[in-house]
């Protein structure tokens, strides 16, 4: 008695923790402008301040889980946030099993300690698991979404540069013509760069190589030629705009063919079933 007694207090707590996570994260909370202003400029020699000593243990949680870091700074996450989710998940599938034993308990069906504590590990590291490959699996969307919209973001500086604008000029003029959060982030970066005095394409070969998309510092590479040079580049910046979407374009038949290639199992499969009931009577008169 004194064993499932100590059970149900463990699942009351884990359950309640979570639910308190879960509504801490939902309550907006009011927005802290010293991050903000260490985005676009960080001191040298920062002092850590009192929201930073409360969130040590969730920065040395995601240190210790080593989160994918392009695949969140696609996805504008920090590792803190990541390792938030994959916690609450692990906890959500840690009550599951221990509130269901409790709960065959309460009816009159007592299981061994056994099955509650390694269903609850069980399920917790599987619901870590599929919080992670949620998490690449939105990134690999946004990649796809990302080289797509940098396609139109290279024709929209070429016509810029062909209408006489400066390059600077061309690159922001282009990133405000459209909407969509490839756009904003690529705003964000040159409006950063202007605010840091940085050339806008150093900026943008920056938040290429930290969000992995190559096809964006294709974009600051160009017009460094034509910053510094003075090169007429719109002409190169429409082949590569061509190239890139022959590249996607064959990258999504490639992927294509792979998921036909998975369909044919289950039809050569299903071919076997209808062989066998086809030679069934003749093997039974034997």
């Amino acid at each position: 008695m004194n064993l499932h007694l100590t059970l149900a207090v463990v699942t009351g707590s884990v359950a309640g923790l979570g639910v308190f996570l879960v509504i801490r994260e939902l309550v907006p909370a009011t927005p802290a402008l010293g991050p903000a202003l260490r985005r676009l400029h960080q001191p040298p020699g920062a002092r850590v301040g009192p929201a930073d000593r409360r969130l040590e243990w969730l920065t040395g949680l995601a240190r210790w889980l080593r989160p994918p870091h392009r695949q969140l700074a696609l996805l504008d996450r920090t590792p803190e946030q990541y390792a938030l989710s994959l916690l609450l998940s692990a906890l959500v599938g840690l009550a599951g099993p221990a509130l269901l034993s409790v709960t065959l308990f309460t009816v009159g069906v007592s299981l061994p300690l056994a099955v509650p504590v390694l269903g609850s590990l069980g399920l917790a590291l599987l619901c870590a698991l599929v919080a992670h490959r949620a998490v690449l699996a939105r990134a690999d969307a946004a990649r796809d979404e990302f080289r797509q919209a940098v396609c139109t973001y290279l024709d929209l500086v070429a016509l810029q540069l062909s209408a006489a604008h400066g390059p600077v000029q061309s690159l922001e003029r282009a990133a405000a013509i459209c909407e969509g959060w490839v756009f904003d982030r690529i705003s964000e970066a040159l409006r950063m760069a202007q605010m840091q005095m940085h050339s806008p394409w150093d900026e943008l070969r920056d938040l290429a190589d930290r969000i992995g998309i190559p096809e964006l510092g294709d974009v600051g590479a160009i017009m460094r030629s034509s910053g510094s040079e003075g090169a007429q580049v719109h002409e190169t910046l429409r082949s590569r705009a061509d190239s890139l979407r022959d590249q996607i374009r064959t990258d999504n038949l490639a992927r294509a063919e792979g998921v036909t290639s998975r369909l044919d199992i289950p039809g050569a499969l299903l071919v076997f079933v209808l062989l066998g009931f086809a030679i069934y009577p003749f093997l039974a008169r034997l």
